[in-house]
């Protein structure tokens, strides 16, 4: 059957009947991004005003007497609500839609249906699938690439066609009419079949809510072009209200860079690669000042008093080479050299160089402690660590297998 939100897309309010309502579940993802098993009913009412979810559009979000709606689903030729709230089977029920979404998944849907025409008619490319999504919506097309030119000219087009406002038609037809027969259906389709006409543009079955004018697509931008599936191109794109929406975030982009870079928004992009010019040249520079430092570094702990042992090492700047340089100009195989950089309490990098045997010894053993990993050979082990602030306990390990030495000796 074809639903009342099917029917009329723009109504936002209406009354109904419970027909049964049966204990379910439902996973969805919380918001620390884990799965999360909900309790609650599935709801099924004589005719809803809710999308079930479909032909490439989300489901729509809503209310049943004030309850809200967290999915809404086709099983056949009815809409299952999951609630967290249940129903009385035969009372009546006032739901009401989240226009503001609906609207929005019907300027999106209406305008991937005249961007798949317009790509069609003038360069014969074919639309395989399509994604509605929260923040964009994308068109996978039958071909290796899409020229500038090409986008260009049909945003050009689409665009054209909304200030013609042309009439978007819905007709119910039934499976053996001509326009129906030999295109393919759900294996669990029952009833009439929808077909969505954009008036000398296209026509196309569909079970999703579109706007009844292009005029209320507002306008539509496409913001390009991305490498899809094999041979594919994906086609990024912005209806409606979404276009007003990114044209707010990008003014607000705009504004701030402004005061940022302190030029005008015609001179971000120069401004912005004149600093990462600079950043280059102070990153070369830096490098260069820490090798310095981790040669004189090494010199001081060589000719220190302290020498021998073990010799222990933290800087908060530095990296994986820093502390290979002071390996290399120490050389000792002698010593055990244990040298950190990073955050002194949290994570950071670690090495421990000296005689052959030992540091294949203690080297996955100060990963544990340190609640890192990494690996080494030939009198060096290196890696990563997530608890520095366990340092003290590393070098007790290092000093204990000194004295054990030592003593067996």
């Amino acid at each position: 059957m074809a639903f009342r939100c099917q029917r009329d897309s723009y109504a936002r309010e209406f009354t109904t009947t419970v027909v049964s309502c049966r204990p379910a579940e439902l996973q969805t993802e919380g918001s620390n991004g884990k799965k999360e098993v909900l309790s609650g009913f599935q709801v099924v009412l004589e005719d809803t005003l809710l999308f079930p979810e479909g032909g490439g559009q989300p489901d729509d979000r809503g209310t049943i007497n004030d309850i809200s709606v967290l999915r809404v689903t086709r099983q056949g030729s009815q809409a299952d609500h999951f609630m967290q709230t249940p129903l009385i089977p035969g009372s009546q029920v006032q739901v009401r839609v989240d226009w503001e979404r609906r609207f929005d998944h019907m300027q999106q849907h209406s305008g991937q249906h005249l961007i798949t025409a317009v790509a069609d008619h003038l360069f014969g490319l074919k639309t395989t699938s399509w994604e509605l999504g929260r923040l964009r919506s994308v068109i996978e097309l039958d071909s290796p690439s899409v020229t500038a030119e090409q986008v260009a000219a049909i945003e050009q087009s689409v665009n054209e066609k909304i200030r013609d406002r042309l009439p978007v038609d819905v007709r119910e037809l039934s499976l053996d009419d001509p326009e129906v027969r030999g295109r393919g259906l759900p294996d669990d389709h029952a009833g009439p079949v929808r077909v969505v006409t954009i008036k000398g543009v296209d026509s196309n079955m569909c079970c999703g809510t579109h706007v009844s004018n292009l005029s209320d697509l507002q306008v539509i931008k496409i913001l390009g072009t991305e490498k899809g599936k094999k041979n594919k191109t994906n086609l990024v794109f912005l209806a409606g209200n979404r276009v007003l929406k990114w044209m707010e975030r990008s003014h607000g982009t705009e504004k701030a860079l402004t005061t940022l870079l302190k030029c005008g928004a015609e001179d971000h992009v120069e401004a912005v690669k004149k600093l990462q010019n600079l950043t280059k040249l102070l990153q070369k520079n830096n490098l260069n000042l820490l090798r310095d430092l981790a040669v004189h570094t090494a010199h001081s702990l060589r000719n220190s008093p302290d020498w021998g042992g073990v010799v222990v090492l933290h800087r908060k700047e530095g990296d994986s080479e820093f502390m290979n340089i002071i390996a290399n100009e120490i050389g000792s195989e002698e010593t055990l050299l244990f040298l950190t950089v990073g955050d002194e309490k949290g994570a950071g990098l670690f090495l421990l160089s000296g005689p052959a045997e030992a540091v294949e010894t203690l080297g996955p053993r100060v990963a544990e402690v340190l609640e890192g990993k990494g690996a080494g050979k030939k009198g060096r082990f290196q890696g990563k660590a997530t608890k520095m602030s366990r340092r003290a306990e590393v070098q007790m390990l290092l000093q204990d297998y000194i004295s054990t030495q030592s003593a067996e000796e």
